[in-house]
């Protein structure tokens, strides 16, 4: 039987890097451009520091899908199942909140979630994570939302929906789930084994459910929108203002929720419509008071996040043609076994400036010349023994099909001549 990965995971191809790459230099380069600093914490930490974050009543808890482990030290430890918690714990541990605010960080990494497996979701995946941590105003969420738009368009997605809520401060969602509780334990006994736990634990849980049967008991009822105090509605109000001024186009969803606890006050989503009935890409929210919940100062900070597969998965529906896997500018090819070590040492020298293959044993020029061109090449450079005698490289453009001898001391210089046309 031949080794398998494990079930929720997946390899990376060398043929797939170029795409992500290409991902990852777009988005810092959009964050940093906003302020932002990247930063990047252990991928395990102690399990408290995610359970205080989450809450009792989240999946990542009630539905066990966290990866946690005792270590030798009989200490409990959990692999990230989201960045915010260690990001946090690493801002309250090195005393971030004394720098200039808001602080804006930024992660990229893998995720691990012991979930059932979907398209572009894995046991372990990969997130893109923005935090802005010291500000409640409404100007720093109109921003949040309008950075994750703007990170998402530069990367060439297009059919993007913005849904923008509110679950209103702490008070409002307690009023709201007396009301779910009062209206729905009459028909406890209607919902779904998973929509009656979370009718116990965190009723506001219920408007994610997909089964049709809580769903037909949900639909009909009031939404956390209905809920928000004047100053949560004016905030909420603030920041839609602010997005139509920048022609950030967005829509109200009164029913979003948030899965955990700590959010509070705006909500938001942003779906593709290529990747089907799941198509929400990402999403984040607010959530002042989790700082302090982990021992720190009292500190408003907002965050998104966006799974890098799933955005990736959207890109190849909206550009099906996929970056090209870079291959090195020449390819050297010996002729003869004396050329072997001497192509070899060409190689290390014109590597100090050019990225350069090379074959490893002697070949003849056909066989040479399809080895380079499989290489992704736009040059092969042979050596043999009348290159030896007269000093030279034999230089093929693989493209054109021109070929020209140059001199041994004039390689380099040629072929950094023709990097800029590449």
């Amino acid at each position: 039987m031949k080794p398998q990965a494990v079930k929720g995971t997946h390899d990376i191809l060398p043929e797939d890097i170029p795409a992500w790459r290409q991902l990852e230099q777009s988005v810092r380069t959009t964050l940093e451009r906003a302020g932002a600093s990247e930063i990047r914490t252990p991928v395990f930490e102690y399990t408290e520091t995610f359970v205080k974050t989450a809450g009792e009543s989240s999946d990542l808890v009630v539905q066990k899908e966290m990866y946690t482990f005792t270590d030798r030290g009989e200490r409990s430890l959990t692999l990230r199942p989201e960045f915010t918690p260690g990001l946090l714990r690493a801002y309250i541990q090195h005393g971030m909140h004394v720098r200039p605010s808001p602080v804006r960080l930024y992660s990229i990494g893998p995720i691990f979630r012991a979930e059932n497996v979907q398209r572009g979701r894995y046991r372990q995946f990969h997130q893109v994570n923005l935090e802005t941590l010291g500000s409640a105003d409404a100007l720093v969420d109109a921003e949040t939302v309008a950075l994750l738009y703007d990170t998402l368009t530069v990367l060439g997605l297009d059919n993007l929906t913005v849904r923008l809520g509110s679950v209103g401060d702490p008070e409002d969602r307690a009023a709201y789930n007396r009301y779910l509780r009062d209206t729905l334990e009459p028909e406890a006994d209607r919902l779904s084994e998973t929509g009656r736990e979370r009718l116990r634990l965190n009723p506001m849980r219920l408007l994610d459910t997909k089964d049709p049967s809580d769903r037909a008991l949900i639909d009909p009822l009031k939404r956390p929108f209905d809920f928000l105090n004047p100053e949560a509605a004016a905030h909420f109000a603030r920041v839609r203002e602010l997005l139509e001024l920048w022609n950030i186009p967005h829509e109200l969803d009164t029913s979003i929720v948030r899965g955990l606890d700590y959010y509070r006050r705006t909500a938001f989503e942003i779906h593709h419509a290529g990747i089907g009935a799941q198509s929400a890409l990402c999403g984040g929210g607010r959530y002042d008071g989790l700082v302090r919940s982990l021992g720190g100062p009292d500190t408003p900070g907002i965050g998104w996040a966006f799974g890098v597969e799933r955005v990736l998965d959207a890109l190849a529906e909206d550009s099906p043609e996929r970056p090209a896997l870079p291959g090195p500018l020449a390819f050297l090819v010996p002729l003869d076994a004396e050329a072997v070590t001497e192509v070899a040492t060409t190689a290390r020298e014109l590597r100090r400036e050019l990225p350069v293959g090379h074959a490893f044993v002697s070949r003849n020029p056909g066989r040479g010349l399809r080895d380079a061109d499989r290489s992704g090449a736009r040059y092969a450079v042979l050596r043999g023994t009348n290159e030896r005698e007269n000093g030279t490289f034999q230089v093929k453009n693989l493209q054109s099909g021109e070929q020209e001898d140059v001199q041994e001391a004039a390689l380099t210089d040629y072929l950094l001549e023709r990097t800029e046309s590449r």
